[in-house]
Order: structure tokens, then C-alpha cells, then sequence
């Protein structure tokens, strides 16, 4: 794919705010419908087996949820003027930078995770992915770059004057 020549199109407040309407919508879905199976599968089928520990993770997951949604709802809260007119769209949930891309990978996770712990206990591991990914972006982004920086440069003129004051200390 050719590289584009010019300015990248930037979006206008009012499809921010539509997307970002659609986006949440998306979401919620994503999180609804993985929590409605897996509540109906435990209670119709495994309601008798069922242990403390997954409805407990059941209830986290669902908490989970809804801190997601409420997040990236305070994310792209819209502001209106006195006719109501759109002001500001709120910000983009759909940029590929930024937090609402993790906050939708932690739901695509979390979900992945309900559904797949039906099939076994064990699958509810996969939440470790979301802390592991975490600790990466944050090695990654700011701890490396800070320990591992290069020493700061110095010119001769320094060196030579910082040598001499070394000598005439000793």
C-alpha cells in the first residue's frame, strides 16, 4: 500500500460522537451476551457441580464489566451547548493509540475468558494475560527507557576542566 501524500483526514466532532455511541453499544454487547450464557449454563447445567470460587469470579467479571463501561462512557462524554448543539464529541474510542484500545482489549478478554472457563475452570488463567500486558507496556514504555538511558555526553572542554580540578583536589 502506497504511503498517503498530505494531511491524514481527521474526524469531525459529530462522527466522534457517533462512533463512539456505536463503539459503547458494541461493547456493552460483548459483555452482555458472554455473562447471559455463561449465568444460564452454570445455573441449568452445572448448578449442583458448581463451586464458590467460580461464582465469585463470575461476580468479578461482571464487576470488570461494568468499571470498562463506565470508563470509556466517562471517556466519551459528549458536551452540548444551551440548544443543544454539539460541542465536543468527547474523545475518540476508536483511536489506535491510546486507552480505550486497552480497556476494549480487557472486555474482549474478560469475555473470552467467561465463555472459555465453561469448557474448564482453568481457562480463567487467561485474565493473567491483562497484568502480563501491563507490566510489558510499562517495561516497555517507561521503566527500560529510564534505566537504560545513555549517559549524558561530555564535551572535552568539560572533561579536560573536570580532570584538572580532579588533580588539584589530590
Amino acid at each position: 500500500m502506497a504511503p498517503q501524500k498530505g494531511k491524514q483526514a481527521t474526524k469531525g466532532q459529530k462522527q466522534i460522537y457517533e462512533e463512539n455511541k456505536s463503539t459503547l453499544k458494541f461493547y456493552s454487547l460483548i459483555a452482555a451476551v458472554p455473562t447471559v450464557i455463561h449465568a444460564l449454563t452454570i445455573y441449568f447445567l452445572y448448578w449442583d457441580t458448581i463451586g464458590t470460587f467460580n461464582i465469585v469470579l463470575l461476580v468479578f467479571s461482571i464487576a470488570v464489566f461494568v468499571a470498562c463501561h463506565q470508563f470509556m462512557t466517562y471517556m466519551a462524554r459528549a458536551c452540548f451547548g444551551p440548544n443543544g448543539q454539539l460541542l465536543d464529541g468527547g474523545l475518540d474510542l476508536n483511536m489506535e493509540t491510546g486507552v480505550a484500545e486497552h480497556v476494549k482489549d480487557l472486555i474482549i478478554l474478560t469475555a473470552a475468558s467467561q465463555v472459555l472457563s465453561l469448557l474448564n475452570s482453568y481457562f480463567w488463567l487467561l485474565w493473567l494475560l491483562g497484568p502480563i500486558r501491563a507490566f510489558y507496556l510499562l517495561w516497555v514504555n517507561i521503566l527500560a527507557p529510564w534505566i537504560f538511558q545513555p549517559a549524558p555526553e561530555v564535551d572535552d572542554k568539560k572533561q579536560k576542566k573536570m580532570e584538572r580540578r580532579a588533580q588539584r583536589r589530590h
